[in-house]
C-alpha cells in the first residue's frame, strides 16, 4: 500500500501538466469527494448530478476533448518517465 506522500507526490505530477480549465475541473472533483466524507450520498447531490450531467454534455457535443484508455495509459507512462528523471 502505497503511503500518503507518496500518493500526493503523483497527484502532484499529474496536477503540473493541466491547464487551467482541467485543474478547475480537478478541484470540484477533489471538493465533491472531500465533501462527501459525510453520511451523504453524493448520487443524491443536485449540484453534484448538475456538473456531471454538464461534464458529459460537454464531451458528447465535442466542447472539451475527452481522452481514450490508451491516451490516458500513454500519458500517466510519460508522466511516470519524468518523475523518474528528477
Amino acid at each position: 500500500m502505497e503511503s500518503a506522500t507518496a500518493l500526493d507526490k503523483k497527484i502532484a505530477g499529474y496536477v503540473g501538466q493541466l491547464n487551467t480549465k482541467q485543474k478547475k475541473v480537478v478541484l470540484s472533483v477533489a471538493k465533491a469527494f472531500a465533501e462527501d466524507i459525510s453520511n451523504e450520498d453524493i448520487w443524491e447531490d443536485p449540484e453534484f448530478l448538475k456538473e456531471m450531467e454538464e461534464r458529459t454534455n460537454d464531451l458528447e457535443t465535442g466542447k472539451v476533448k475527452g481522452y481514450s484508455w490508451d491516451e490516458v495509459k500513454k500519458i500517466t507512462r510519460q508522466s511516470l518517465s519524468e518523475i523518474k528523471r528528477k
